[in-house]
């Protein structure tokens, strides 16, 4: 199925769009914690499993390979567990403390060239966090999984932030 509204060339989609093309989401959410509280959850990585939603819950969050320097920084390797599904792999390819993390997917999401990007924006006593996702689907629909995915992921993250 395709909108037959959809902009075509390097502009965005304005709403999910079932065809093979790069999708790019942006999540928002701001909470009452600061951004180091906000940097404790994103950079632990096998902590990740007290912030995933119920529906999709990560038994098991380990680290195949450690960044550098810090464990958790640049080059380190995490391994998802999700019951049912393949694990997925993702890679860190940036690490500032407080401030923003990237990473690429390696293995186990339907989708090509994905990468997501956590930037943390101290705003007021609090913090933005905006959380981007962009990849090349790998069949058509597959950004209703990813979309869905993520946004309900960085939602609990935030709900989580704001204990």
């Amino acid at each position: 199925m395709r909108w037959p509204d959809r902009p075509r060339g390097s502009e965005l989609c304005p709403r999910v769009c079932l065809d093979d093309r790069m999708s790019r989401y942006t999540f928002t959410h701001t909470v009452s914690a600061d951004a180091e509280r906000v940097w404790a959850e994103v950079a632990d990585h096998e902590g990740m499993s007290a912030w995933t939603p119920s529906w999709a819950p990560l038994p098991k969050v380990t680290l195949e390979r450690d960044g550098a320097p810090d464990r958790n920084g640049v080059g380190a390797v995490r391994r998802l567990v999700m019951a049912p599904g393949p694990p997925i792999r993702e890679r860190v390819t940036a690490f500032e403390p407080g401030k923003r993390l990237t990473y690429e997917a390696l293995s186990g999401v339907p989708a090509r060239n994905y990468t997501g990007d956590i930037v943390l924006t101290p705003v007021g006593s609090g913090t933005r966090i905006d959380w981007t996702i962009a990849f090349d689907p790998a069949f058509p629909g597959a950004q209703l999984i990813l979309r869905t995915a993520i946004s309900t992921v960085a939602r609990v993250l935030a709900r989580r932030c704001n204990r």
